[in-house]
């Protein structure tokens, strides 16, 4: 079992940013060892949406966020994070860190991952 925490969600007005991070303190080997880790948001009545996807190196996004955010892993912090860009309305909503070690045809697919955090809220203003 792997407990993944995220952090730096907020409040912010439209155009702003925020820098999601994503950790597994509990874990030994860190995040070494989850070589497919993603970001999904969820907002109230709606289901979980993969948002970005880090695949060993290889970024995924959804179309929504393309150009505006940024997933990037720092092995040697042992962190994954979410650059949040131009942030809008729309993207207000609780965002999850997801991970697992094996490969899949579907990063965005909220059903591969294994390990889940209890997620973050970002919230964006008018």
């Amino acid at each position: 079992q792997v407990d993944l925490v995220e952090s730096g969600g907020g409040s912010v007005q439209s155009g702003g940013l925020l820098r999601l991070s994503c950790t597994a303190p509990g874990n030994t080997d860190g995040l070494a060892y989850l070589y497919y880790m993603a970001w999904f948001c969820q907002s109230a009545g709606k289901e979980r949406e993969g948002v970005a996807a880090d695949e060993n190196g290889n970024a995924t996004y959804v179309n929504s966020v393309k150009g505006r955010f940024t997933i990037a892993k720092d092995n040697s912090k042992n962190t994954l994070y979410l650059q949040m860009n131009n942030l809008k309305p729309e993207d207000t909503a609780t965002y999850y860190c997801a991970a697992d070690p094996a490969a899949d045809n579907d990063p965005l697919n909220a059903g591969r991952y294994t390990y889940w955090g209890q997620g973050t809220q970002v919230t964006v203003s008018v």
